[in-house]
């Protein structure tokens, strides 16, 4: 691929920016990085300030070997550290590969297009897999054309990278092509097989799945006679469900993940790993598409038909707190990094489309002990969620699009700090907000229809 020119920003040391059309994974693995649309090259745009920052902060985070302490001093910034924004991206940003309309006003707003006179600092956290954390950045740089790092992104696999020391020859399924095995190797796994691999040493291992010439080319040859899979872990989407579940199953039955073999006990396989649990998600389609939440259903269910047992399965991404969590530790380190301020942002309003992972992993992670701050869950009607149907579990608020949403946000904040209070604010613009049971006492306002 083309190099495409890397500018230093005087006032963020090390920090490259990189054209979103010809930018390369390996320029964005090289170090900290922004992805720039081209009309913005030659000078930073609303964006840059942000999503610079952001992407600081998450170096400092994923550095084991930093202390997390004091950076340069902040320069003076109209960005606001009291509060943030948390974006889902398909069905709330994105659907169908196009940029839902709203999104593109949204995300001016939250770069100071607005009356406020602020910008507000964002993220981006998808249980979407298959793809690294810089793949992702350049992808939604090119849809929204907005300037964004690196850092500003939390997929649903990124947690697996911590798990890269314990586990050395793993399996890695879903995705498109290489695309998972490279991401796996991007995270540190020291030796990755791909259900082509297994495949391409035995053809019969799936009967009704042949390799193309591309996948037989890009599968690895090795001797699974000595291979001992320690682990397995799906990333993506699988494409094919029943070579993929086939292989998955023969692992989970085996004697210490050594394939052809058979544990008499069904115990003795390899522990699995799933990047997230949707069972549906938000495409072009008019109607929500099966997910990876599926695929884990359908595997523990023919677990137990064939063994007689039930499976441990462990899933990352949303809804898990353990996602909430890193997002809180990345925006409380950017935080510290601009304003001096050692703790999260007070109040983190988190966007998404799906009641069963965005909307019940804000609110249990609001509701837990781990929670040092305020997450607010704002549901919009432009992907899996449908108007007309009530969702098990309630979000804070319900509005039409994430404009809306923003919207919606900077209102109650403005009201904070101004004399307005929550009925004072226009009825029109201000959707309903629903109350959620064991909410904290600053995120009750008062209903507005």
């Amino acid at each position: 691929m083309t190099s495409s020119l890397g500018f230093l920003k005087p006032d963020r040391p090390g920090i490259r920016r990189y054209s979103s059309h010809n930018a390369s994974y390996e320029e964005l693995v090289s170090g900290p990085s922004v992805v720039v649309p081209p009309k913005h090259m030659m000078a930073p745009s609303n964006a840059h300030e942000v999503a610079a920052a952001i992407e600081m902060a998450k170096h400092r985070v994923e550095d084991s070997s930093s202390d997390g302490g004091s950076p340069i001093t902040p320069p003076v910034t109209s960005v606001t550290d009291s509060y943030a924004f948390a974006f889902d991206i398909d069905g709330v940003l994105i659907r169908g590969g196009k940029p839902i309309p709203e999104a593109i006003e949204a995300m001016q707003m939250l770069n100071g297009e607005n009356e406020y006179g602020v910008k507000v600092p964002y993220i981006f956290v998808t249980n979407g897999g298959g793809k690294t954390e810089q793949e992702r950045c350049l992808q939604l740089s090119k849809q929204l054309e907005l300037e964004i790092s690196p850092g500003q992104f939390i997929c649903g696999h990124t947690p697996m990278r911590e798990m890269s020391e314990r586990y050395k020859t793993v399996l890695v399924v879903g995705g498109e092509g290489e695309q998972c095995r490279n991401v796996a190797e991007g995270y540190g796994f020291k030796d990755v097989v791909t259900p082509g691999d297994i495949i391409k040493a035995n053809p019969d291992t799936t009967p009704f799945r042949k390799l193309t010439q591309e996948e037989w080319d890009n599968s690895r040859v090795r001797d699974f006679k000595e291979t001992e899979i320690e682990a397995i872990f799906v990333f993506a989407d699988s494409r094919d469900w029943a070579g993929d579940q086939q292989i998955i199953l023969d692992l989970l039955m085996s004697v210490k993940g050594r394939i052809g073999t058979r544990s008499k006990t069904f115990d003795e396989g390899p522990p699995i790993f799933f990047s997230h649990n949707d069972i549906v998600w938000s495409t072009s389609h008019e109607l929500t598409r099966i997910g990876m939440g599926a695929l884990r259903a359908s595997l523990e269910a023919m677990f137990q038909a064939v063994t007689g047992k039930v499976l441990t399965t462990t899933a990352f991404g949303k809804p898990q707190i353990g996602t909430f969590q890193f997002a809180t530790r990345l925006l409380q380190q950017w935080r510290k990094d601009t304003h001096r301020i050692n703790s999260p942002p007070e109040t983190v309003y988190f966007v998404g489309d799906t009641p069963e992972s965005d909307v019940r992993g804000t609110n249990e992670y609001n509701e837990s002990p781990l929670s040092g701050n305020t997450w607010y869950s704002i549901l919009v009607r432009t992907g899996v969620y449908q108007a007309g149907t009530e969702p098990r579990y309630k979000p804070k608020a319900t509005v039409d699009t994430v404009l809306d949403a923003v919207k919606h946000g900077m209102q109650l904040e403005h009201s904070k700090t101004s004399n307005l209070k929550p009925m004072d604010l226009d009825p029109l613009e201000l959707p309903v907000i629903v109350e959620s049971e064991g909410e904290k006492p600053m995120d009750r306002v008062l209903r507005l229809n």
